[in-house]
């Protein structure tokens, strides 16, 4: 294997120390995924130059220039604190004719725009919630055609981000409440879609052309109170104590037909398709009891901490954590950007 020049690209602020000396695992450091990546590149025998960033591209471009990465190993989530402005830097990336790991910035913007991704893939008959968007800085309308119950989330947030047991409305006056808080804490778009009540299940997809989709994976509320609905809440995915009162745990979806397992992972990589993405990305889903799926988002690049949803579903399909690592590394050497053709 050979060994790489890693820049590797992380949020100002999120560069992690050299060892995990403090490290509490039912408090997880914010920077956990950073160090995890880091350590994993050092292991596999990479030189790594960890860079910080936040609302200046000249150190990307100094770093670029003076040190020639191989490869840059795309770990922001934002640009100057605004969540779709990766896209940009992925853009900025291929404009210096620079390597990436991960999601290419068509594919970025259409997943990241769930309200547009939800269009196209309604376009291509691809079962989705039915849904309206209210516009921030607009007076929120509920339509008159609209059905309760609706979840009201971000348009454009991913991490759950403002999601809540709140978020879940049954009619006009609740729907108006949430929208206008969507408004002025996450300062987005809010995206209104059918409540689907089922199983969540999460499909992780990796490759460029050739694709690979993991294991189908389910987030389990064993513990919760029948009044409280099974949604990834805020809390649901970053509250440790609340996990453990609630026993909630994700791993392998027990209980589906190999039938079913194909169909969902068939669905999966349609979707990754549809919507351009490359590198790696994850696909969220609901269950209905019935049966049917629904295609509730794409999330490019997902989180790559160790021991979270995407690595244990790679480590069932046989990829230890390194072997991770190096496959997404492989595969953005040998994505075809417009500036290689």
């Amino acid at each position: 294997m050979k060994r790489l020049r890693v820049l590797s690209l992380v949020r100002e602020g999120l560069i992690p120390p050299d060892d995990l000396v403090d490290y509490d695992e039912n408090n997880p450091p914010v920077w956990k995924m950073e160090y995890d990546v880091i350590a994993a590149l050092a292991n596999l025998g990479h030189e790594v130059q960890t860079l910080g960033v936040f609302n200046d591209l000249g150190p990307i471009r100094q770093s670029i220039l003076e040190w020639k990465p191989d490869i840059a190993f795309m770990m922001l989530e934002e640009f100057h604190g605004v969540t779709v402005y990766d896209q940009a830097v992925v853009s900025y990336l291929e404009l210096m004719c620079q390597p990436y790991t991960g999601c290419n910035p068509r594919g970025l913007l259409l997943s990241h725009d769930k309200a547009l991704s939800k269009k196209i893939l309604a376009y291509h008959r691809i079962a989705t919630p039915r849904f309206t968007v209210f516009p921030l800085g607009q007076k929120v309308k509920p339509p008159k055609r609209i059905r309760y119950p609706v979840l009201v989330k971000s348009s454009t947030e991913d991490a759950s981000f403002g999601i809540s047991q709140n978020s879940i409305v049954t009619n006009d006056r609740a729907l108006i409440e949430r929208a206008e808080f969507v408004h002025e804490n996450v300062k987005s778009d809010a995206l209104a879609e059918e409540y689907i009540d089922g199983r969540e299940l999460y499909v992780g997809v990796i490759g460029n052309k050739r694709l690979q989709t993991f294991p189908v994976w389910e987030m389990r509320f064993t513990n919760m109170p029948e009044d409280i609905a099974r949604i990834a809440t805020a809390r649901v995915k970053w509250n440790t104590k609340y996990q453990r009162k609630h026993g909630i745990e994700t791993g392998l979806a027990k209980d589906l037909t190999p039938k079913q397992v194909a169909n969902i992972q068939r669905l999966c990589k349609r979707v990754y398709r549809i919507l351009n993405m490359s590198g790696y990305g994850r696909i969220d889903l609901r269950l209905r009891p019935d049966g049917q799926v629904f295609v509730i988002e794409a999330n490019a690049n997902p989180n790559l901490e160790y021991g979270e949803d995407f690595a244990e579903s790679a480590e069932a399909a046989g990829y230890s954590y390194e072997d991770l690592i190096q496959r997404i590394l492989n595969l953005g050497l040998r994505y075809d950007a417009a500036w290689q053709q």
